[in-house]
């Protein structure tokens, strides 16, 4: 796939919780793995607190929402997903989850990451965003750069490791308070929605939440009789 004449092949979206990577990027991770991307999928938590079901433990909830983020991956066409199981609702810009990206960023070496947006703390006035948000969107801006950019940091993992410095050439913010960039997901939309009904546990796939989900993603500039399906981020191009 080429964007502004960039070759893609290989693409990360990192994200704080199971069903982020489909909310928030769905159609652009369906949309990269179609034309041939190799696509990692990293959750920084197993999203081990969103239940209101008295019986459930964090324990069950994280092995089933890991359970239905693999289904998930897979409607997507992503070739792995990684869970660095952090603490749901815990979730900090620390030192350590940034070695822990930096690491992963070095060993898979992708063209474009993909995140969320750091400095949304709510949209509108009937949505406050998820603190995780903003934390995996913050460490992973500082992990892709210029942590993950220059070998001394994090020298360890260039001696013990054999993992090389890398420079990610396009940054992807998903939902971005400031948009750059227009992705037409089209093609892709009804693979997003397929994906989200694999995370079961926490939406329920009824005609009217996945009818919502398209008029979210309606380009209103687009002819009523051809609709368009749009997804919106703020682009770095760091390279």
């Amino acid at each position: 796939m080429s964007e502004n004449k960039l070759e893609v092949s290989r693409v990360m979206g990192i994200f704080a919780h199971p069903d982020d990577a489909e909310f928030f990027a769905g159609g652009t991770l369906a949309k990269f793995a179609a034309a041939g991307a190799e696509v990692t999928l990293v959750l920084a938590t197993s999203g081990d607190k969103g239940s209101p079901e008295p019986d459930m433990t964090s324990e069950r909830l994280a092995e089933i929402r890991e359970a239905e983020t693999e289904a998930a991956a897979a409607v997507l066409g992503c070739e792995r997903v990684v869970f660095l199981r952090y603490k749901d609702g815990e979730l900090t810009p620390s030192l350590d989850l940034r070695r822990d990206l930096v690491r992963l960023i070095r060993l898979r070496k992708p063209d474009v990451v993909i995140t969320t947006d750091p400095t949304a703390f709510w949209y509108g006035t009937g949505y406050i965003n998820h603190p995780d948000h903003r934390a995996i969107g913050e460490v992973t801006l500082a992990a892709v750069f210029p942590t993950a950019r220059d070998r001394l940091n994090f020298i360890e993992q260039e001696r013990d490791e054999g993992l090389m410095a890398h420079k990610t050439a396009r940054l992807y913010i998903a939902a971005p308070l400031e948009r750059t960039t227009v992705v037409d997901v089209t093609e892709h939309m009804e693979t997003k929605i397929r994906a989200l009904e694999a995370h079961k546990s926490q939406f329920e796939a009824t005609d009217d939440a996945k009818q919502r989900l398209r008029e979210r993603a309606l380009d209103r500039e687009a002819p009523e009789d051809a609709p368009r399906y749009v997804e919106h981020f703020r682009v770095m191009k760091l390279s």
